[in-house]
């Protein structure tokens, strides 16, 4: 599985952990090529972004990969996220915007209409810790995603004035690996409740919070 940590593995699907940098799509050296066990390749059913570091789900065959999709559809799977972001960003909240993706940018904006293109997106979140660094202070935040779109948390959270610690591409001037980790996932499969949980690298900016904290 060329260092790709596995956490569970099974005929129907393989969890794993991808590392940052890695793309989740099945293109040359994506999760799909990296997960292939010969000439077989697992099936992508969700995504992370590149920058972005974390629990997954593959399926092992078109069966399994059409039950989590309809799963994906049906908001029955279910994900939160890790991540730290700039400045103390209060107890918690929910946070609800119309996002345009553009692709020749390959970003997405918070826009004030709906028109051809736009998609709502919604998540919540909870403070866990905030903390002081020599870029000033950072808040570690619990999040669950309603929706699913193309770099939501980060534009959400950027467009706040929030950036996630590390993601220049949204704001951040601070240079980490991007400091959003796809913490648990969980989903029904034939009658059953999966539920898979990971914790980031004890790196920077995650290091600064005490480990009990990030597995609440």
């Amino acid at each position: 599985m060329k260092n790709i940590e596995i956490l569970e593995k099974t005929n129907e699907y393989i969890v794993c952990i991808k590392p940052a940098g890695v793309l989740s799509e099945d293109t040359s050296g994506g999760m799909p090529s990296l997960l292939s066990d010969g000439d077989k390749k697992p099936l992508v059913v969700h995504r992370l972004d590149r920058e972005v570091s974390g629990v997954m789900v593959f399926a092992n065959d078109n069966k399994t990969a059409g039950k989590l999709s309809k799963e994906i559809a049906d908001k029955s799977f279910n994900k939160e996220y890790l991540a730290v972001v700039e400045g103390d960003i209060g107890k918690g909240s929910s946070l609800e915007d119309l996002l345009f993706y553009d692709k020749t940018k390959n970003k997405t904006y918070v826009v004030n209409k709906e028109r051809k293109g736009v998609k709502k997106a919604s998540l919540e979140f909870i403070k866990l810790a905030s903390g002081e660094t020599e870029n000033g202070t950072v808040s570690l935040v619990k999040i669950k995603l309603h929706t699913g779109r193309t770099h939501q948390i980060r534009v959400q959270f950027a467009s706040r004035k929030h950036p996630i610690l590390g993601d220049r591409k949204y704001g951040s001037s601070v240079k980490c690996q991007a400091a959003l980790f796809s913490h648990k996932i969980s989903f029904n499969l034939n009658g059953e409740n999966h539920e898979f949980k990971a914790l980031p690298e004890n790196i920077y900016p995650w290091s600064l919070f005490d480990k009990a904290l990030l597995m609440i």
